[in-house]
């Protein structure tokens, strides 16, 4: 995550988006992920992103793909039990950075020589490089097995300094292009706001590697209303990243969250140029970094932000609404006509926006929602990192579909930081917007 933004602001700017979020609805989670800690103990395991993968032969039989940074990767039924466990790959050598897997993504039917398989898809920040896991839900030892080529390149760095760097492979989204039947991976950079558009290639043996087809860069410094030019406060050197990215596969669109900016569209194919289509409240505010506190002391608000969204953006997801598994063809991948919405995090006041997925509504905003304590020992969404959303049904538990939502402060979490999973009937968030 990028800095937050100091709680400096003017009052007033604060009590109007706290009184936003009060006036959200709130739907309650039906289960959580055991906690993760980010310490030696629990092997500086933290959790981020999430993946839905439907098993269209037995649905209730589904799964959750999740990141957990250094501690790897987790696998969760969907009684939010933990399935499988897969370590990062260790260090490239002393002194080298470990493996860290930041987000995770789907890719449905991806022809190996070995046969069609489905794909989870995680990009590996600690070594600048994507990995990729064949899912089979049966496989003994657990459904997850590692498909990545030994040769797969890094996505940015040039060699393993510039990797130790970890100006890196962070967010991560998948794409099938319906045309050409050509999948794809956009990867975006930590501390930089480039993106890279890679084509996922089948090797021998059932291996994937990758090749980079061409990048993006968005903007990090804004023209003002008022003629001034402005970039978002943070550590010196650092620029705006991107990390929550979806691709609406209805249009071949890519939605993508600038932390503290707000969420762009774009072509997925990296084509064109980006639309802002909504800003966070933060937008325009000055800032000076403290080099002893590391955090930013915001200025006055020159009231050029939005009004939904708080930085940091985060964890793009497609809602698609319609009928089946979302787009009629049975495979659970969700891709919908056209109706629905892109769902987008905001950290800053712990709730999420909605947008209307179809372009000739320009994206308006259609409302929100926040993921609050369901009792004591269930509690809700807190600085929520990465989400998933399938709107299909999921068996006898989640006829209606499911959204999972990470959870940045999980409690009762006694001495120790923890973050988990929230498991959420979708049931429930469609109500909610629909209110």
């Amino acid at each position: 995550m990028a800095l937050a933004v100091a709680a400096a602001l003017a009052v007033p700017a604060e009590a109007r988006h706290r009184l936003h979020a009060d006036n959200l609805p709130v739907v309650t989670p039906r289960a959580e992920t055991p906690a993760l800690h980010d310490d030696d103990e629990g092997g500086n395991a933290d959790a981020d992103d999430p993946a839905i993968w439907r098993n269209a032969a037995a649905p209730g039989r589904s799964l959750v793909v999740a990141t957990a940074k250094e501690g790897g990767l987790r696998v969760y039924d969907l009684d939010a039990r933990l399935v499988q466990s897969i370590a990062a790959p260790p260090a490239a050598g002393e002194g080298d950075a470990p493996g860290r897997f930041n987000n995770v993504d789907l890719v449905h039917g991806l022809r190996l020589s070995s046969g069609k398989a489905d794909l989870a898809v995680t990009s590996d920040r600690g070594h600048d490089r994507l990995r990729f896991y064949r899912v089979d839900r049966d496989r003994a030892g657990g459904p997850l097995t590692d498909v990545t080529d030994p040769a797969a390149p890094h996505v940015f760095s040039r060699d393993q300094a510039e990797v130790n760097g970890q100006r890196t492979a962070y967010g991560l989204a998948t794409w099938t292009n319906p045309a050409t039947g050509k999948s794809y991976a956009l990867v975006s950079r930590r501390e930089r706001t480039g993106i890279a558009l890679l084509e996922l290639l089948p090797t021998a043996g059932g291996k994937v590697t990758y090749r980079k087809v061409r990048s993006l860069d968005l903007p990090s410094s804004f023209r003002l209303p008022n003629g001034t030019s402005w970039s978002p406060c943070g550590e010196p050197g650092e620029l705006p990243q991107v990390e929550g990215m979806v691709v609406d596969p209805a249009n071949g669109m890519l939605y993508a969250g600038q932390e503290d900016i707000g969420v762009w569209r774009m072509r997925a194919d990296l084509t064109g140029k980006p639309k802002l289509i909504d800003k966070v409240r933060e937008y325009g505010v000055p800032g000076v970094y403290d080099e002893e506190t590391e955090e930013c002391t915001p200025g006055r608000d020159p009231g050029f932000g939005g009004t939904r969204i708080s930085a940091d953006v985060e964890g793009l997801t497609l809602l698609a609404e319609s009928d089946g598994d979302g787009d009629g063809d049975g495979d659970g991948d969700g891709d919908g006509d056209g109706d629905g919405y892109i769902l987008a995090s905001s950290q800053g006041d712990n709730t999420f926006a909605a947008y209307d997925r179809e372009l000739e509504d320009a994206n308006e905003y259609e409302g929100g929602f926040r993921v609050t304590a369901a009792n004591d020992t269930l509690d809700g969404s807190e600085e929520c990192d990465g989400a998933a959303v399938l709107n299909a049904p999921l068996g006898s538990k989640y006829p209606g579909g499911l959204l999972v939502v990470q959870d940045g402060h999980d409690s009762p979490g006694g001495d120790r930081d923890a973050t988990n999973f929230k498991f959420v009937d979708l049931a429930k968030v469609m109500d909610a917007l629909d209110d």
